[in-house]
């Protein structure tokens, strides 16, 4: 049975929290990523949080506020859903189904990142269409709170 640390993308590039939102899509735009890990520093890589290319979207340009001028911790995800290297793939497809994430961090026993997942990962390192497609759908339902159809 696969593992994360089968289909993780291994040591991506993180961020601090006290960086600015500009430089974390910049990072993303040039690593062709859609998730940047956010850790409390370089060197340990302990994971505080995650930004998305969705939290800028809806926390930053949706919000008019201004990338040069808003700190990374103002709009990242805290606390994100995690999974360890020897969590199973069917683990990770339950977590992002429920939670409906499509990216989660990979953190050894310190909590310290290791690596990500992604759809992107699952999709193009194992067999068959069954796992991206559990996760697709699963991720893909509106949320059912409704709070994301607030005011329109």
């Amino acid at each position: 049975m696969l593992t994360c640390q089968d289909i993780m993308t291994p040591l991506p590039v993180c961020c601090l929290p006290n960086d600015w939102v500009d430089l974390a899509a910049q990072v993303m735009r040039k690593e062709d990523v859609g998730a940047i890990p956010i850790v409390t520093d370089l060197e340990t890589k302990k994971l505080v949080g995650i930004i998305t290319d969705r939290d800028i979207t809806v926390r930053v340009v949706a919000e008019e506020r201004e990338f040069k001028r808003t700190l990374i911790e103002e709009v990242m995800t805290r606390d994100p859903f995690i999974c360890q290297p020897f969590n199973t793939l069917q683990t990770v497809l339950d977590v992002m189904t429920e939670h409906q994430v499509r990216r989660i961090p990979v953190v050894d026993e310190k909590g310290c990142v290791i690596g990500i997942v992604s759809l992107a990962d699952i999709a193009t390192r194992t067999r068959g269409p069954e796992p991206i497609a559990q996760v697709t759908e699963g991720v893909s339902q509106p949320a059912l709170s409704g709070h994301f159809l607030r005011g329109w």
